[in-house]
């Protein structure tokens, strides 16, 4: 866990170096700054109404205690053995089997499950489940990846900005230093290399929820069978509501099936997890 927690922060440095760099390339310009402005605005506002917003856009409902009884005793379980407060238990209706977790901190906190993960999995296994998504919650994983948009976020922007700078004549008048290899760094490779660099650090965290999961449960083998049903059924009952945008959120990817380049993936692959999950020793 020390090592993804260290590889999440040389990631995040990355990012602002890439940040920095095209501050360098632009020479500090109004535009910078307002465009800095409103990614950060736009980014705290998610990350304060991020919760309210996703669990909002899967229509989840807060599970009725007597009607989903089974849940809200495992999650009651699972956070107790965490040492966190019992997080607020949602119910999303859909077939594709998985779960995702939200809220700011430990107080508002959230996890929603899947009508269709419900049915597929035991207790053993939902309880792993429930322990990676209460780990997300414990290593405060919405902060970790909301920094990430906003540097992410701000890259875009001053991306797009380029992009009409070269249109319009330049940055701030100086037309010597607007050579194409700059327009091309900006308005290109810039935003795609923020994006891989954001898909790394989320990868990053779900091997780092894997292993404190299987710590707050005491055992990683639950998780690591419950991740190959999921695996199993996922691709063939995707995600019908949604946004890919929300993807990094569940415990594996409810849109589609293994990506085509793990780059451009938001999670590591089920094999890579189950293999260091069986490999732990508790």
């Amino acid at each position: 866990m020390i090592g993804n927690n260290i590889k999440t922060l040389i990631l995040l440095t990355l990012l602002t170096v890439v940040l920095l760099g095209i501050g360098q390339l632009i020479g500090g310009t109004t535009g910078l700054t307002i465009a800095l402005i409103f990614a950060l605005i736009m980014n705290f506002v998610s990350f304060w109404f991020s919760d309210k917003i996703v669990l909002f856009m899967y229509r989840a409902k807060e599970a009725d205690v007597n009607e989903h009884s089974r849940i809200h005793e495992i999650v009651r379980d699972v956070a107790a053995r965490a040492g966190l407060p019992k997080p607020r238990v949602f119910i999303i209706q859909s077939a594709n089997p998985n779960a995702f977790a939200t809220g700011r901190g430990y107080k508002n906190s959230a996890i929603a499950f899947t009508t269709g993960i419900l049915t597929l999995l035991d207790d053993e296994e939902l309880r792993g489940v429930t322990a990676h998504e209460m780990a997300h919650i414990k290593n405060r994983d919405v902060l970790i990846s909301s920094i990430a948009a906003v540097i992410a976020g701000a890259i875009a922007y001053i991306a797009f900005m380029a992009r009409w700078a070269a249109i319009f004549g330049g940055f701030g008048g100086n037309k010597d230093r607007n050579n194409i290899l700059e327009i091309i760094i900006l308005a290109i490779l810039a935003p795609l290399i923020a994006t891989l660099i954001r898909l790394a650090i989320s990868r990053s965290r779900e091997y780092v929820a894997d292993e404190t999961g299987a710590k707050i449960v005491r055992n990683p083998i639950p998780l690591a069978n419950a991740l190959l049903k999921l695996n199993g059924v996922s691709s063939h009952t995707p995600m019908k509501k949604g946004n890919q945008a929300t993807a990094h959120l569940f415990i594996i990817n409810p849109f589609s099936g293994n990506a085509i380049l793990n780059l451009f993936s938001t999670h590591p692959s089920v094999q890579s997890r189950v293999g260091k999950l069986r490999a732990m020793k508790i």
